[in-house]
C-alpha cells in the first residue's frame, strides 16, 4: 500500500479518543455498567435471601408455571412475581449460574440510575446529574445491592423511577410543557413496583409526591398527576397477576395484602427488630465515605439558583425523609428496606462534593477525590471478602449430594434449611463463566439504552459523561 493511501485511511478512521468524545454518554454508561457488573458472578449466593429467591425463580423456569411462585413444591406468595419472572427469564436465556441469577437487580439498578440522571440533568444541569450518578454508583450500599439477588433493589429502582418521572411531569405541568409520556412512564414504573414488592411500589412515591407538591404550594397538581392513560397502563400491568392468582387460590388477596402488608407492618419483632434510629445509622455507615459530606449538605431553599433546582432539592429532602420515617415506624427493620433513600441521598451528597471539586480550595478538591478513591476501595474490598471469606457457602455439600443422591431420593434438612443447596445439587451451577457473560450482556444493554436519544432530556449545559465529577 502506498504511503498516500495509508495516510488517507488513517485520516478517515476516527481514533478511539475521538469516538469517546463523540459519544460521551455511551462511554460513561459502559464505564458505569462495567463497574457495577464486574463482580456479578465472583461470589456465591448468600443465605437466606439469594438462595431462597433464586430457587423460586429456578423452579418457575423448570416447571414452566409462570403464574404461581413455588418453593419446595408449595405456593410461595410472600412476594409478587417480578423478580422471579426476570430471574427465570435470565437463567432461561443465559444459563443457570450466579451471574444470570443476579442480572435482574443489576439491570433495574442501572435503569434507575439512568432515569435519575436524565431527569436531574434536565432540572439541575449536567454537572450535578453526573456527580449524583458517580456518588450513587460508588456508594457501597448501592454497589452491593446492585448485584444482590433479592427484591430490595428491584422495588427501590421502581420507586425511584416512579418518583423522578412523576416529579418531572409535575414540573412540566407547571410550565405548560408536554407531560403525558412522563406520566405514563411513572404509572408504568409504579405498576412494576407493585409487582416487585407490593403496595409500597405506589404508596411510597405517592406519599413523597403529595408532600412535595404541598411544600411547593402546588396542591392542584396532585390531581393532575392522576392521568387516565397512566392509570390504565398501571392496571393493565399490575392487575392481571393478582386477579389470576386469586381465581386459583381464593384466599390469596387476604394473605398478600392484609397479612403480608398491614399485619406485618404493624406487628412487633417480626423480622430484625431494631430501635427507631436504626436506619439513620445504616445509611450513614453503608454510604461511607460519602456520608461524611452530609455535614456540608445544602438546605432545601437557596435564592441564587433556578426554580427547578430549588424544587428538585426539596424533592430529594422530602423523598429521603419519607422513606426513612416510613420504615422506621415498625419495629421490624431489615437493612434493605431503606434502599429507596439512596437515590435522594446521593443527590444531596453530590452537591457539596461537586462544589468542593469545582470551586473549593485545594484541600476540598483533595477531599472530594479522596472520597471517590476510598469509596471505590471499600467496594473492591467488600467484593474480595464476599468472594474469599464467606463462610456459609454450601456448594461443596450440594455437589456431594448430587454425586451420592439417586433421582427421587428425598433430602431432609434438620433445624435449618440451606437455601443455596438445591440448585447446585440438581444442576451444574458453576458450569459457565457467569460474570463474563453478565458483563457482556450488560454492555450490550447499555449500548441499546444509551443509543435512545437521551438528548431530549437535556439541559442548556453541555453534556458531560457521569464518569467525571465536573
Amino acid at each position: 500500500m502506498r504511503a498516500e493511501e495509508t495516510h488517507r485511511l488513517s485520516v478517515a478512521r476516527p481514533s478511539p479518543r475521538t469516538l469517546a468524545r463523540r459519544h460521551p454518554h455511551l462511554a460513561a454508561a459502559l464505564a458505569v455498567v462495567a463497574w457495577l457488573a464486574f463482580a456479578i458472578g465472583l461470589h456465591p449466593l448468600t443465605l437466606p435471601d439469594e438462595g431462597r429467591y433464586v430457587g423460586v425463580a429456578w423452579e418457575m423456569m423448570r416447571s414452566g408455571d409462570w403464574l404461581v411462585p413455588m418453593q419446595n413444591g408449595l405456593p410461595f406468595f410472600h412476594k409478587p412475581p417480578l423478580f422471579y419472572w426476570l430471574t427465570a427469564l435470565s437463567m432461561e436465556v443465559f444459563g443457570v449460574h450466579v451471574a444470570a441469577a443476579r442480572l435482574a437487580p443489576l439491570l433495574l439498578a442501572i435503569l434507575a440510575m439512568l432515569g435519575l440522571w436524565a431527569t436531574t440533568r434536565r432540572r439541575c444541569g449536567a454537572a450535578i446529574a453526573n456527580a449524583t450518578v458517580l456518588v450513587l454508583a460508588t456508594m457501597p450500599f448501592f454497589f452491593g445491592a446492585a448485584h444482590f439477588a433479592n427484591l430490595d433493589m428491584p422495588v427501590a429502582a421502581c420507586i425511584a423511577l416512579t418518583t423522578v418521572f412523576a416529579a418531572d411531569a409535575a414540573l412540566a405541568l407547571r410550565d405548560g410543557a408536554p407531560s403525558r409520556r412522563l406520566l405514563v412512564l411513572a404509572w408504568a414504573c409504579a405498576a412494576l413496583g407493585v409487582l416487585a414488592k407490593g403496595l409500597i411500589g405506589i404508596v411510597l412515591p405517592g406519599l413523597v409526591l403529595v408532600l412535595w407538591l404541598l411544600a411547593l404550594r402546588q396542591a392542584r397538581t396532585i390531581l393532575r398527576l392522576i392521568s387516565p392513560p397512566g392509570v390504565a397502563v398501571f392496571l393493565l400491568i399490575a392487575a392481571p397477576w393478582f386477579v389470576l392468582v386469586q381465581e386459583r387460590y381464593p384466599g390469596f388477596l387476604h394473605f398478600f395484602f392484609v397479612y403480608q402488608h398491614f399485619e406485618r407492618y404493624t406487628a412487633g419483632g417480626f423480622n430484625n427488630p431494631q430501635p427507631w434510629w436504626f436506619y439513620l445509622a445504616v445509611l450513614f455507615a453503608l454510604a461511607l465515605p460519602w456520608s461524611l459530606w452530609l455535614v456540608r449538605v445544602r438546605l432545601p431553599a437557596r435564592t441564587t439558583e433556578s426554580i427547578d433546582g430549588r424544587a428538585w432539592r426539596t424533592l430529594m429532602w422530602i423523598w429521603l425523609a419519607v422513606v426513612v420515617a416510613f420504615f422506621s415506624l415498625p419495629q421490624s427493620k431489615p437493612v434493605g428496606y431503606v434502599m429507596p433513600a439512596l437515590f435522594p441521598l446521593a443527590f444531596l451528597i453530590a452537591e457539596p462534593a461537586l462544589a468542593a471539586w469545582q470551586g473549593g480550595p485545594a484541600a476540598a478538591r483533595r477531599a472530594a477525590a479522596g472520597s471517590l478513591g476510598l469509596a471505590i476501595a471499600v467496594c473492591l474490598v467488600a467484593v474480595g471478602v464476599a468472594a474469599t471469606r464467606y463462610d456459609r457457602d454450601h456448594t461443596a455439600l450440594a455437589h456431594a449430594l448430587r454425586d451420592a443422591r439417586a433421582p427421587g431420593d428425598p433430602v431432609v434438612f434438620v433445624q435449618e434449611y440451606f437455601f443455596d443447596v438445591p440448585l447446585p445439587a440438581l444442576i451444574d451451577w458453576h458450569g459457565a463463566t457467569g460474570y463474563i457473560v453478565g458483563l457482556v450482556v450488560m454492555a450490550v444493554l447499555a449500548v441499546i439504552l444509551v443509543r435512545v436519544p437521551l438528548q431530549n432530556a437535556g439541559s442548556p449545559d453541555e453534556p458531560a459523561p457521569p464518569s467525571a465529577m465536573m
